[in-house]
């Protein structure tokens, strides 16, 4: 494994993140039904490691805790902690009534407690808001980030799913107080969803902020032949929302993976993280996998070189989407 730095920091960082948002049994994960025991995230979480992998990404919402529980319990008992690169986030509700989620200074003091608790850790190596928070000022929410670095809680700190202009409206609130600034941007991208390159990529190459995609692999649609199905394709509701609308644009796109698949010897989901990983500043897609397979795949794709054409072929398909992925400007 050839790792790399997160951003503008000294972090190493394998270039495949592991995420863990499929580890937790679908009682404690409503909206995953094809969630993993413990026992078989422990073996895709043993396998990373032996691949390699040292950048695990998690959320105190997944499962509602359960998620934390088992990959801190797995690290704990498989790696050294020196190694790893842990990341979870805040921002989703984890208690009904007042308080219960958000990014107000309250909220995270609580969340980073129990969320050290649940990973049984003493820090966090990337501490990240899930998704931009319309009613607390964000001088709130950097303020009390910094004290959570400042105390020792986490290393660094990271944000997902917003927009740039609000991105950009962080990144200078801390400039201007001395706070800690984040280093990291995980957003919704990947070769059906490329609204992120209009934007948002450009400002985290001028800021050297890494990025950290999410669903590098559209819920698995660009991993599989149009025709397939999967029980997730069929079930699951977040999925749905990102992507049946644009269904028949999609399509065109996905033959294409798999031309470039034949054509290269490799699978689809390869080709479509490599063309991911070729694109600056991306520095680790954070893949889900529910099967030994998959994980072993994402790290192949490491390996896959394309070229400028076959990147062109892949992309000259797409067409504008609809935003997905963040909370709509105003919070409605």
């Amino acid at each position: 494994m050839n790792y790399v730095k997160l951003g503008n920091t000294g972090l190493d960082v394998s270039p495949i993140c592991l995420g863990a948002m499929s580890f937790g049994t679908a009682e404690n994960w409503v909206h995953n039904p094809w969630a993993l025991n413990e026992e078989e995230s422990r073996t895709i979480i043993k396998r990373a490691l032996e691949l390699g992998v040292n950048f695990f990404d998690t959320a105190n919402v997944y499962a509602y805790g359960v998620s934390e529980e088992i990959l801190g319990r797995a690290l704990n008992d498989f790696a050294n902690r020196d190694e790893v690169v842990i990341a979870t986030k805040v921002h989703g509700r984890m208690h009904d009534g007042p308080n219960g989620g958000g990014l107000s200074r309250k909220h995270i003091m609580q969340q980073i407690d129990a969320s050290l608790r649940r990973l049984g850790a003493d820090y966090v190596d990337l501490y990240i808001i899930h998704r931009w928070d319309y009613d607390t000022p964000i001088e709130e929410t950097l303020a009390a980030l910094h004290d959570v670095v400042t105390a020792g809680k986490a290393r660094y700190i990271g944000a997902s799913a917003m927009y740039a202009f609000q991105f950009q409206k962080a990144l200078y609130a801390a400039e201007k107080h001395g706070w800690t600034r984040f280093v990291s941007m995980q957003n919704h991208m990947n070769l059906l969803y490329r609204e992120e390159e209009r934007e948002m990529l450009p400002l985290c190459l001028e800021e050297g902020i890494a990025v950290t995609p999410y669903s590098p692999l559209a819920s698995g649609r660009v991993a599989r032949p149009w025709s397939a199905t999967t029980t997730r394709l069929e079930a699951d509701p977040i999925a749905k929302r990102k992507y049946d609308a644009t269904a028949d644009a999609d399509r065109w796109v996905v033959e294409r993976v798999g031309e470039m698949a034949g054509q290269h010897g490799v699978s689809m989901a390869q080709v479509a993280l490599a063309w991911l990983l070729q694109k600056n500043p991306v520095v680790a897609p954070v893949i889900g996998a529910t099967k030994l397979a998959h994980l072993e795949s994402a790290v192949g794709a490491l390996s896959v070189r394309l070229t400028a054409e076959d990147v062109a072929y892949l992309e000259e398909p797409y067409v504008p989407h609809p935003i997905v992925g963040l909370i709509p400007y105003g919070g409605q």
